[in-house]
């Protein structure tokens, strides 16, 4: 008797197990007519405790229960309920209130999810029978600690009274989470948790039991379902149905039970009698040529795994891709697909999709059905290596340039997505926490690929043999009594990697905890520098981390995720081409400090040979390998250095991103010479950064593009290299040569038109698939497409034939296509228009008349449209480009042309009206659109507006209205019966928030309601990820001195002296301190630096003193107090004088104006022109100053009001003490060098031309000391004229000014006629806005 249903809290915790499940038998009559399911399942449940059976149970109607033949009570409560309450979303007040009520209701729903919500009471005390029994049998019935134990012995159980059969009847009439009809067809799919919609079962992954399946249809369709078809009864009803019996003896989780029934026509394959493919009748023809390679990767898999397939048969299901949620629904035995992968042998494009799509599938019976993992943490050991295995048969049977271009390319995605606690494989707040989210979304692509990368890390480590015996010992080792049998841990394949892969301990106890269990990557950048005379290659790095410290989304709750690491283990090799061959160098370690410079020794001994001195008396031109000429050319790669190009891990031993500069002619080597297709593409990528492009990258571009020998992708790539370097600087030679080469290949010389299509040379295929869209990309000097681009276009698309090609031009033209919309058309080129826009009305009425292939053309044709519409959209009105898409989303059109037009309107709504009307009419849409993986792709879509609306910094706010429209629907049954819409849901509302869209970081409690002026804004800058991904800042290309890539030790202490307080915006106060006097060591020129922001360019102002003086805001009426700080003298190794940056705070101006100005004062001077009790009296705001040049090893000290700060003697005798013996190791060392150079003909002239440059400094000085003192006696005059006519006062003539007043006194202008080097005292003071102080 059934009880009444109660209600179940959000808090509730969840229950305990309920027992195991042994065995289960499930029976199921459908109705296709009525679109109802009548069925009973069959438990073998073992009781451990308690009296209750939980079991998990939605979307069903359960009409009795009963527990060894006699009726149970039991309570059911669904886990959705359709509860709309206004005041549960009255909290909403802004796009960060709704994403922390989003992430509430999110994990909310998750949780519950995970608890039993079907409990069956069992009438009798299993205690004592229990006992009773456990002695008769010697207690060894509860001593089996393993489940898989239980589930493989359940036949000598049945006895026990702790074994339970339960059966349950029930009814299916709302076929819509789970399990779906459509037509005459039905169908279930995998998603999260979704098992127990369609069957009673305990949906835990961790519960495992084998199966007896019985599925009765109608005798024109086919039911197929796990395991093996033991027999088909036909029954004596009217009309008679067809029952279909399977068994499946390998016990596995509840979630990879899955059933297809339909009018399927069946493939058998001819090969292996284990495999059977099926789908529809009109796509037979598909099928058979789409599986015909299946049974070599079959056969593959069997012989690097040593062992045969786990199951008895294995089934391929192809089904209409509107009915899917995904391309691929995995199951036991079996694998659902969409019947887009389906193709003819006419189609090119789709083959290698398809083929590395299925291989995959057949992976994951192996890893991830067969082979579980032992915790969620564990599962991406599971994704790995499926996807190592998958990788391996790219390798063998699609080429080894394939697989290793395709790992190089996830390798740069994983790079530039690890920047966060989400991407970390082996953690509970990035897996096990999230409820299986993690594998959902780009960010469970990234995982997957960052998993894949490990793997094949660790067997560069430990060798492929290793390796695959790992593999091996994994799919067949027997269970023991230690280890679960079929489930695999990170602990285990740690101890497998020691133990056969001969890893060592310290090693592993590294790599794991940094790869496995931390996220982030190393980020390597690196310059080279060939010095010539000790035949070594100086390599300068730089070692930085993907992941950032505090960049996870939210508070992360597990705080052994470590975000920016400083260490990975491991050596990376540095291969060195030479002329006389390749020399591999392991001398760079991935952990170490942030800056490091290595050297490689060089074997090639054309660059050993002698440096040879010009002759006595010769002049110098810049040219010559002398001695004096080693800094500016032993620093760069000469002409005739031995060095052709360097790469770094050539074999991609470690996952890293890797900058490297080198010269320009080295790339080119690397380019022509270097048959890696990785190799090739670094050298073409960094091609295209150059910011000036010599002509000799251009024609190396082209000639690897007219290579056919060639990898056919890399050569795709250095076309579209080509269009992004043709320019008015190269006369847009790339544009020359994009065109010459698709003539060559495809127009007749004779006619000068093309040929008919010919593409049965599939490489050349490609390549010339691809250079359309490359010569559309290509932007004439006013950013317009030029146009040769235009017409170029507009006669391959006018002149194209088709016939007598066995192959199918559909992906030809839609390349073709997709270029029109690339074009940017000027006014001279707009007339062109009309006649390319009457080729897609053309194409799309063709298309009409005769379908594509999967609708490849029209969609094509609606996306170009658009973009001609957005770049149009001062001339064409959008309403108009959107009233000729419409009619693309009716309900006859085909699945992917339905959706492409919904994304091209909500693309158009986005940019003629803003994101809020784009979400408005993504709520339209998806009310209309009947499909569940529709829904899941226009959510993607929205998400990806989203994204670019927050990059954008695009000032526009979402209404509450609208943001409560996406909560009422993330909490609705449509998001429950669709999980991915759910997710991207989610995703959209934490990114309109400035969130990751990852449930990682989210609390997992959250306050019902938060004033909106306590958040915290959670934006983290890489979380925001799209297909397209953005490419990092990169260090300037060209390195002219290896110095400059180093840190220098005077740059590194001079920023550290620089007080925070510069970061205030405040009025600044400077004085310059000008020299007046001349000497033969010094110059009458003011050096002038500014600490305020950065450090002094050592460059430009030469070795010099500087004092830097930040004054904190403080009362008018403060007297001024300067303290010394941070004191610290700096020893230059190139210059003849010291360097000294001094900090001196507290310092407070006490003003009329009821503000605070911030002093900084800035002194430039040679050490040696400086007398060292010199004063100089300055008037600052009426106000005498007292200015006493001292020392800067101890600090300068400014006396203000008579209150003067003393400076210790014994500081200052230090002081002199090291002056003086830095003089002395000065002058002998100048008479060292003299003396070596007392003979070199070029040292002669530069002394000669400095001693005529400080002479005429001198006549200069004089000349400037006479125009001083003639016009000393009338600036005393002008003072005292004003003062006695009370005009303005000293106080106000220095604010009036503003700019740069001087002001002196008497005295000053007295020490200036005399032969001293006192400086004088300039004050400049820089007005700003003081209207917020």
């Amino acid at each position: 008797m059934a009880k009444a249903r109660r209600q179940k809290n959000e808090e509730q915790k969840p229950e305990s197990s309920g027992g195991v499940v042994l065995h289960q038998k499930l029976c199921l009559s459908i109705d296709m007519e009525n679109k109802r399911i009548y069925g009973y399942t069959e438990l073998k449940v073992l009781l451990q405790e308690g009296e209750h059976i939980a079991l998990h149970a939605d979307n069903i109607n359960v009409r009795s229960i009963s527990v060894d033949g006699e009726p149970s009570e039991f309570e059911h409560f669904p886990h959705y309920q359709d509860i709309d309450e206004e005041k549960r979303w009255s909290s909403v007040s802004c796009s960060k209130s709704a994403a922390d009520l989003a992430g509430s209701t999110y994990i909310s729903s998750l949780n519950k999810e995970t608890v039993p919500n079907l409990i069956i009471s069992c009438h009798q005390s299993m205690k004592s029978e229990n006992e009773q029994h456990i002695q008769e049998n010697g207690g060894n019935i509860v001593q089996s600690s393993s489940e898989e134990q239980i589930v493989n012995d359940y036949n000598g159980l049945l006895e026990d009274k702790n074994v339970k059969l339960v059966r349950i009847d029930y009814l299916i009439d709302r076929a819509d989470t789970g399990i779906h009809f459509a037509g005459d067809m039905l169908h279930t799919n995998n998603q999260i948790r979704r098992a127990h919609c369609w069957f009673p079962c305990m949906d835990n992954v961790a519960q495992r039991c084998s199966f007896d399946l019985e599925f009765t249809v109608s005798t024109n369709l086919v039911a197929v379902s796990n395991g093996n078809l033991l027999y088909q009864v036909l029954s004596k009803d009217d009309p008679p149905r067809k029952t279909y019996v399977y068994k499946l003896n390998t016990p596995v989780s509840a979630d990879w039970i899955s059933l297809v029934v339909g009018p399927f026509k069946i493939l058998p394959d001819c090969q292996n009698s284990v495999l059977s493919h099926m789908c529809l009748s009109p796509n037979f023809s598909k099928l058979q040529n789409t599986v015909g390679f299946f049974h070599n990767a079959f056969s593959y898999y069997e012989d690097y795994l040593s062992i045969s397939y786990p199951f008895g048969s294995y089934k391929q299901i192809f089904i209409p891709s509107d009915l899917t949620t995904s391309s691929m629904s995995l199951g036991a035995s079996m694998c659902i697909f969409s019947s887009d992968v389906l193709y003819d042998e006419k189609i090119i494009d789709q083959t290698i999709n398809t083929r590395i799509k299925l291989a995959y599938a057949l992976a994951r019976q192996w890893f991830g059905v067969y082979i579980t993992a032992e915790e969620q943490n564990d599962e991406w050991l599971l994704n790995g290596l499926a996807g190592f295995l998958t990788d391996n048969f790219i390798k063998r049977f699609l080429g080894n340039n394939e697989a290793r271009y395709r790992r190089f390319k996830a390798n740069c995605a994983v790079c530039k997505a690890d920047v966060c606690g989400a991407t970390a494989l082996s953690s509970s707040a990035a897996s096990g926490d999230l409820y299986g989210t993690q594998t959902i979304g780009l960010y469970g692509k990234i995982r997957s690929w960052k998993a894949v990368t490990v793997f094949q890390m660790l067997e560069k480590q430990m060798g492929p043999d290793s390796f695959r015996k790992i593999l091996q010992m994994t799919v067949s080792k027997a269970p023991g009594p230690n280890r679960s049998s079929r489930t695999l841990s990170t602990k285990e394949f740690r101890h497998l990697a020691n133990k056969v892969g001969n890893l060592e301990r310290p090693f592993l106890k590294e790599f794991f905890p940094r790869w496995v269990e931390s996220c982030g990557c190393p980020i390597m950048r690196m310059g080279i520098s060939y010095n010539k005379r000790r035949n070594m290659v100086e390599l300068a790095v730089m070692r930085d981390c993907t992941a950032k410290g505090g960049s996870s989304s939210g508070s992360n709750p597990d705080n052994e995720i470590q975000e920016g690491g400083a260490g990975w283990p491991g050596m990376m090799s540095i291969r060195v081409h030479e002329l006389d061959g390749m020399y591999d160098h392991p001398i760079l370690p991935m952990a170490g400090e942030s800056w490091q410079l290595l050297e490689v020794q060089c074997h090639c001994k054309l660059a050993a040979k002698r440096i040879q001195k010009p002759k006595k008396g010769s002049k110098h031109d810049g040219s010559d390998d002398n001695a004096d000429a080693v800094t500016t050319q032993d620093i760069r790669t000469g002409t005739d250095s031995p060095l052709l190009w360097i790469r770094v891990d050539p074999e991609m031993e470690y996952l890293a991103e890797i900058h490297l500069h080198q010269p320009i002619q080295m790339w080119i080597n690397q380019l022509e010479k270097d048959k890696d297709v990785i190799a090739q593409s670094q050298a073409i990528a960094e091609m295209e950064k150059l910011p000036q492009l010599p002509f000799s990258v251009v024609n190396t571009l082209n000639n690897f593009l007219n290579d056919t020998k060639a990898f056919w992708r890399v050569r795709v790539e250095a076309a579209y290299a080509l269009a992004l370097t043709a320019s008015e600087e190269t006369d847009l030679a790339g544009l020359l040569h994009l065109i010459k080469f698709y003539k060559s290949r495809r127009f007749d010389a004779h006619i000068g038109l093309p040929r008919p299509n010919d593409f049965r040379d599939v490489p050349e295929y490609f390549v010339l698939e691809a250079i359309p869209h490359a010569v559309a990309l290509i932007r004439a000097a006013d950013k317009k497409s030029p146009r040769e681009a235009i017409e170029f276009v507009l006669q391959l698309l006018k002149y194209n034939d088709n016939n007598g090609n066995p192959y199918s031009d559909v992906y030809w033209l839609a390349a073709m296509v997709q270029a029109i919309g690339e074009l940017e058309f000027g006014q001279q080129t707009v007339l062109f228009l009309s006649s390319l826009l009457k080729r897609i009305d053309r194409l799309l009425q063709f298309d009409s008349l005769m379908p594509s292939y999967n609708g490849i053309l029209t969609i094509s044709c609606i996306r170009a449209l658009s973009q001609i519409a957005l770049k149009m959209s001062t001339f064409i009105p959008l309403d108009r480009a959107c009233e000729l898409i419409k009619p693309f989303r009716s309900i006859e059109k085909t699945w992917k042309v339905r959706i492409e037009a919904s994304r091209v309107l909500l693309d158009l709504e986005f940019h003629c009206k803003g994101l809020e009307a784009a979400i408005s009419l993504f709520l339209k849409f998806l009310d209309e659109e009947p499909s569940l993986r529709g829904e899941t792709k226009l959510a993607c879509h929205v998400c990806h507006l989203c994204q670019v609306n927050l990059e954008s910094h695009t000032e526009n706010q979402i209404s509450c209205t609208t943001l409560v429209g996406l909560l009422r629907l993330l909490a609705s049954r449509r998001a429950f019966n669709n999980v991915f819409l759910r997710h991207q849901l989610f995703c959209i509302l934490q990114v309109l928030a400035g969130r990751s869209p990852t449930l990682y970081g989210v609390p997992k409690v959250l306050p019902p309601t938060v004033s909106p002026e306590t958040y915290s804004n959670q934006h983290v800058e890489a979380g925001f990820l799209k297909l397209k991904l953005s490419r990092p800042q990169d260090t300037p290309i060209d390195m002219p001195n290896l110095h400059d890539a180093l840190p220098n030790a005077e740059a590194a202490k001079e920023t550290d002296n620089i007080s925070n307080s510069s970061e205030r915006r405040m009025n600044i106060l400077k004085i310059r301190v000008k020299q007046t006097g001349s000497s033969s060591k010094t110059d009458d020129v003011d050096h002038q630096m500014d600490l305020s922001r950065a450090g002094p360019n050592e460059n430009e102002l030469g070795p010099c003193s500087s004092v830097s003086v930040d004054a904190p805001i403080g009362g008018v009426n403060d007297p001024l107090n300067i303290s010394t700080q941070n004191n610290e003298e700096v020893n230059s190794s190139h210059d003849r004088e010291s360097r000294m940056t001094a900090s001196i705070g507290s310092a407070k101006l006490g003003s009329k104006l009821e503000i605070s100005k911030e002093l900084q004062c800035t002194a430039d001077s040679r050490l040696d022109n400086l007398s060292k009790d010199q004063l100089s009296h300055v008037t600052i705001d009426g106000d005498e100053v007292v200015h006493k040049t001292v020392p800067l090893q101890a600090g300068s000290v400014v006396s203000h009001d008579g209150d003067q700060a003393q400076l210790s003697m014994g500081d200052h005798e230090a002081k002199e003490k090291r002056k003086k013996d830095k003089k002395e190791k000065d002058k002998k060392r100048k008479r060292e060098d003299r003396s070596d150079k007392k003979d070199d003909p070029q040292y002669l002239e530069r002394k000669r031309l400095k001693k005529e440059k400080k002479r005429m400094e001198k006549e200069q000085a004089k000349m400037r000391k006479d125009v001083e003192r003639a016009s000393s006696s009338e600036l005393q005059n002008l003072m005292k004229s004003v003062e006695s006519h009370g005009a303005l006062t000293p106080r106000d003539s220095s604010t009036l000014q503003g700019v740069e007043p001087h002001v002196s006194t008497k005295e000053t202008a007295a020490d200036a006629t005399q032969a001293s080097s006192a400086p004088k005292i300039r004050i400049k003071i820089k007005s700003r806005s003081i209207g917020n102080i």
